[in-house]
């Protein structure tokens, strides 16, 4: 780790930009509020995407899973070149080109004439994403001053609540009043309005020696996790893990991945730089982030059906029933450093994963006549634990790397995160899917003049089996009606394995976290002593500590190279 420079080898921050350091923040949010939005909007959208044509594109439970995880595989793939392009042209330049194709991406993605020009669009709009994400953090090391950042990031992880709050709201609303695509055109608007508040407010910083680009390690990263999720996807759809074709195609996307890990090894200039995983605290932070959402992008996945094909449920209430899930990490997750303060950032995590995996063992009491008071308890609670783990890991993953590499931290954090959130969607959606499929099987089969391949369509999802039986009559209300129990049981075991997953990565968090420092036992606390991309060294000095001192990737650089401009 590079030590720290005296306090007069760097200019403070810019007294006009300190003095808009909260409207900058606030752009920022609006930023990424968008990008979080679209997936949280997307998913109460699914079930009308799965209704044929006129109402929707008729997708299959497959063609669902992939709309979410084209997207999110760009993005993963694309976040540590996107972060390279950032240091080299500017991060405030590549923010606002990321929104643009966001936002073009999304005008196209609205206007999708069948689920593969769907699944394409939003593969564009992940592109889009994986520039805007990372500049994020980066753009907020750079305009507070090191004792505010701590507070600055809890605000900016509390965004991430706010679009889970509002993008379920907004997309019922939509879909109430306009047609499906609508939940991809209001973005639009809102990518015009941060782009303005961007080329006003939010000032350009970059890397003076920016690193070199990695085509073949981005290139391996983004097949190999393409081959992988395929093969498990296709697996749920066949309902059988071990067919050839399954088989062939998970172990081609290891192989592929496993390229990748002994390139970025050898690279001069490595995408990933894989010798930061052996700092077991940031291998447990960033494994311990993945771990829970891929537990979490799971259950949201299946929680989506059980309210509106289970329940009955419109998209504007299943919105407004997920208004308790949000709306705990909103106001937790800015006051998880206090905890963290009194407690250390293993004791938050753990407890925070600990709640997760309660609240998803909780699924189990759901049925199709649940109180829904229950549920919103659930929720309530399974949003406060999320917020006292992202925060406090976004902290231990930026305190592990030295101050210069603040940045690629960022995107470390991020790439984790929508890895671990694809795959959630591709197991436990497979998963859910075997298991409904292993249940209703039966009853279609007693449907009579029903062929094989209607049989095996049928059973694809519990969308495919109710437009099956609203074609029966009465003969179809009873197979709704072993539907809707066939998927509560399927949901119950996406649940008890989700919950599995969460208890690992409590575990990991247990034995591999850091505890409280000597100076936090002695009361001084996460905020003053080691903000996040200081990496322990605490440059002291009238706003010094902000963009010079330990401002995300340009940390330890000569006075004025890359600093927060005007």
């Amino acid at each position: 780790m590079t030590t720290a420079r005296p306090a007069t080898a760097r200019p403070p921050v810019p007294e006009a930009v300190h003095r808009r350091r909260w409207a900058i923040l606030a752009v920022l949010m609006l930023s990424l509020l968008i990008v979080v939005l679209d997936n949280s909007i997307l998913n109460v959208a699914m079930k009308t995407i799965a209704t044929p044509d006129p109402v929707g594109l008729g997708a299959t439970h497959s063609q669902l899973e992939w709309a979410i995880n084209s997207y999110t595989l760009v993005f993963a793939g694309l976040l540590f070149t996107s972060g390279l392009l950032g240091d080299r042209w500017g991060r405030k330049k590549v923010m606002m080109f990321g929104l643009a194709v966001f936002g073009a991406a999304s005008a196209l993605a609205g206007m999708a004439d069948s689920p593969g020009e769907l699944i394409a669009f939003r593969a564009l709009m992940g592109f889009g994403a994986a520039f805007v994400m990372p500049a994020t953090l980066a753009i907020l090391m750079n305009v507070f001053d090191r004792d505010e950042q701590p507070k600055a990031i809890g605000v900016w992880a509390a965004g991430v609540g706010l679009a889970i709050a509002i993008g379920p709201i907004t997309g019922g609303l939509l879909l109430e009043h306009f047609w499906w695509g609508s939940v991809f055109m209001i973005n639009v608007p809102i990518v015009l309005l941060a782009l303005a508040a961007m080329a006003l407010l939010v000032p350009e910083s970059r890397d003076p020696a920016p690193g070199r680009m990695d085509p073949l390690g981005v290139l391996l990263s983004v097949v190999g996790l393409v081959l992988l999720v395929y093969g498990i996807i296709t697996g749920g759809r066949l309902a059988d893990f071990t067919d050839p074709e399954v088989l062939l195609t998970v172990g081609a996307g290891l192989a592929v991945l496993a390229g990748f890990v002994l390139h970025e090894k050898r690279s001069e200039h490595p995408a990933l730089d894989v010798r930061w995983f052996r700092n077991p605290a940031f291998s447990a932070a960033v494994t311990a982030l993945a771990l829970v959402f891929f537990a979490l992008m799971g259950v949201t996945f299946f929680m989506v059906f059980y309210l509106q094909s289970v329940r009955g449920f419109t998209p504007l209430q299943t919105g407004l029933l997920l208004i308790p899930l949000a709306a705990a990490q909103l106001f937790f997750a800015p006051r998880a450093r206090l905890v963290v303060d009194r407690f250390g950032a293993r004791a938050t995590c753990a407890g925070g994963l600990l709640t997760i995996a309660a609240t998803m063992t909780a699924f189990l009491l759901l049925d199709g006549d649940t109180p829904i008071w229950v549920l919103e308890l659930v929720f309530f609670f399974q949003g406060a634990g999320m917020a006292h783990i992202a925060p406090p890991v976004t902290v231990t993953v930026m305190q592990a790397l030295p101050r210069e590499k603040a940045g690629s931290g960022s995107a470390v954090n991020n790439i984790f995160r929508q890895v671990g959130g694809a795959l959630g969607v591709a197991v436990l959606g497979s998963l859910l899917s075997a298991s409904y499929r292993g249940r209703i099987d039966g009853e279609l089969a007693a449907v009579p003049g029903l062929s094989r391949d209607a049989r095996h369509a049928a059973g694809e999802s519990i969308e495919s089996t109710l437009a099956l039986a609203d074609g029966l009559g009465p003969a179809g209300r009873a197979l709704a009606g072993r539907a809707d129990e066939a998927f509560v049981h399927a949901m119950h075991v996406t649940a008890v394995t989700g919950a599995a997953v969460v208890l690992l990565g409590a575990v990991v968090a247990v034995f591999f976290l850091p505890g409280r420092r000597p100076e936090e036992r002695a009361g001084t606390g996460a905020a003053g002593a080691e903000a996040p991309g200081d990496g322990g060294a605490g440059v002291v000095g009238a706003r010094t500590g902000g963009a010079g001192a330990g401002g995300g990737k340009d940390g330890d650089r000569e006075p004025g190279a890359g600093e927060a401009e005007r």
